[in-house]
């Protein structure tokens, strides 16, 4: 059946088909991350970036899909995550620029509003890069004017295969794409929104159930636990929480001394349904996880070993923390009658070890969030604007943060500057040069100046098998990046460490600074720091306790 037009409630379809498909996806297109390290967040930044967009879709009643297109665009623009979400939101910027006065679209209409999606994206970008979600969506963009545009459906298909053509040309547009083996990340992304797309105006059926995996669930416990902290909810007596604990824990299927049971979805999420509330249960054939409100966390621990041993248990005393949030938005409500602060310093950190040596440096507000989780337009502006200051700094400490950091920027009520720093030793370096006295702009180029004057190493561990410029890695191998670059591979942890510290310092090095991070003990630490002097006894060695996922290890140099 021919299609010769969407309109809004078509138009609806598609947006919320992309985004459950995004949803679906998201851990695959993580997999694509060029390093083979356990950060790869693109699908999950597109995936959240897009739902954002969607919601905002999803609420807006107008029957224009012009007016849906612009709710799509400011809802990818405030939840936008990393630079893949921030291109993503630009694309489709420029898409709703195009159709800003149209009531439906029409082949025509959609071809134009491509080419408007590619000239705002590329302009986005200070360096467009080819090899790139860019690639793909000039891809789509010019297949759009070759296209028969009198059947939507079918110019949506060929869309789409222009799409794939180019996502399968970004290995040969960036070299380090092909020599890992992979196409990129950001580019997948949009192929799967245009495949959405397609689908929809096709009639062929959209994937709708997603069975979240662990890390997606961690996600969802941290979106749920934060919105439990907005001010409303300091109004709640602890008294009044029926269930008390909040309960996590992760099993081994089938492993372990106590078990009794073959592992039964059912059977393990009815017997925990009945003793708490906000279940969350999500397993694979290996390992099932757990989040659970209740007053009986020992009888959680103990139905998960009738399935499996524990491989992991935390366990939150819910009232408690209500009492803290009553005692700091009483805190807040005092901040508000204070006068003004001159410079609000926002840094993004991960890590409570990381955030509190910010603060002891200076900082006055953390975003939590980093490699793992970026923080998203609205996070970074919801700090500036509750920062009660006539000012406010940035310090990303990521460069995958760098734009949603200037989109937040760019609408602030504020004046907003940022200090580019790619690292959090980069970011903690910058700090030293910080001066209360001093303007923003003053402040900015003192802290941009400091960025060179120290060298970041970072320990973590491969995901995959792989080679890069050279150098063969294989699962599980403990790898050294300094300054972006994997120099180290080792199969232990400490040499990987002592072997990149001896890459990082020469003889003008004064200072060696270790943070440990979660998994880390502190024996292990001041053993890594003791074998750091041993290398030279005239360094200054300083060790912190970081708390950072991912990195065992962050060692700064300067």
């Amino acid at each position: 059946m021919s299609i010769s037009n969407i309109n809004s409630s078509k138009f609806d379809q598609m947006v919320q088909a992309a985004a459950t498909t995004l949803n679906s996806n998201a851990e695959f297109i993580n997999s694509l991350n060029v390093f083979p390290v356990p950060d790869g967040d693109t699908g999950t930044n597109m995936s959240m970036s897009f739902q954002s967009g969607a919601d905002y879709v999803s609420k807006d009643t107008s029957e224009s899909v012009g007016k849906l297109a612009q709710s799509l665009a400011k809802g990818l623009l405030m939840g936008a995550r990393g630079n893949s979400g921030v291109i993503l939101s630009q694309i489709f910027r420029g898409f709703s620029k195009s159709v800003e006065n149209k009531d439906v679209l029409n082949g025509k209409d959609i071809v134009e509003a491509f080419q408007n999606s590619e000239k705002t994206a590329y302009g986005s970008v200070m360096k467009p890069t080819e090899g790139t979600i860019l690639t793909v969506i000039r891809g789509i963009s010019e297949a759009g004017q070759k296209s028969d545009v009198n059947d939507l459906a079918k110019l949506f298909d060929s869309l789409y295969d222009a799409a794939e053509k180019a996502l399968q040309s970004t290995p040969d547009l960036l070299p380090v794409l092909k020599q890992v083996g992979v196409v990129d990340s950001g580019g997948q992304g949009l192929v799967f929104v245009i495949k959405a797309f397609a689908d929809v105006l096709n009639g062929r059926e959209i994937e709708t159930s997603h069975q979240p995996n662990t890390g997606e669930m961690d996600q969802m416990i941290d979106a749920s636990h934060e919105q439990s902290h907005e001010s409303a909810q300091g109004k709640l007596n602890p008294d009044d929480i029926v269930y008390g604990y909040c309960t996590q824990i992760m099993v081994r299927i089938g492993r372990g001394k106590e078990v009794e049971y073959d592992f039964d979805y059912d059977k393990f999420y009815e017997h925990l349904a009945g003793i708490g509330d906000s279940l969350l249960v999500v397993n694979d054939d290996e390992i099932v996880k757990v989040h659970v409100h209740t007053e009986q966390p020992g009888e959680v621990i103990s139905w998960g070993q009738k399935f499996g041993d524990l491989a992991n248990v935390k366990i939150d005393n819910m009232r408690l923390q209500q009492e803290t949030i009553i005692e700091n938005d009483d805190n807040k409500a005092e901040d508000t009658k204070q006068e003004p602060k001159d410079i609000a310093i926002i840094a993004v950190a991960s890590g409570d070890g990381i955030g509190e040596l910010f603060t002891s440096l200076g900082v006055t507000d953390v975003i939590k969030g980093g490699q793992t989780m970026n923080p998203s337009t609205q996070d970074i502006l919801d700090a500036i604007n509750n920062s009660n200051a006539k000012n406010a700094l940035i310090i990303p400490n990521n460069g995958n943060i760098f734009m949603a950091a200037q989109q937040a920027a760019d609408v602030a009520e504020i004046p907003v500057e940022i200090v580019h720093a790619k690292t959090i030793q980069q970011g903690l370096t910058s700090m030293l040069s910080f001066n209360p006295d001093a303007s923003l702009q003053d402040n900015v180029s003192e802290m941009e100046d400091m960025l060179n004057t120290v060298i970041s190493g970072d320990v973590t561990h491969a995901v995959r098998d792989t080679e890069i410029d050279g150098v063969k890695i294989n699962k599980d191998d403990f790898m050294g990046i300094i300054d972006g670059k994997i120099q180290i591979v080792k199969t232990d942890l400490t040499e990987t460490a002592i072997e990149m510290i001896k890459e990082m310092i020469d003889e003008d090095s004064e200072v060696v600074t270790i943070i440990y991070g979660d998994g880390i003990t502190e024996d292990e630490a001041n053993d890594l720091s003791e074998k750091v002097e041993a290398i030279d006894d005239e360094l200054e060695v300083e060790v912190h306790e970081g708390g950072q996922p991912v990195y065992p290890y962050l060692i700064s140099v300067e």
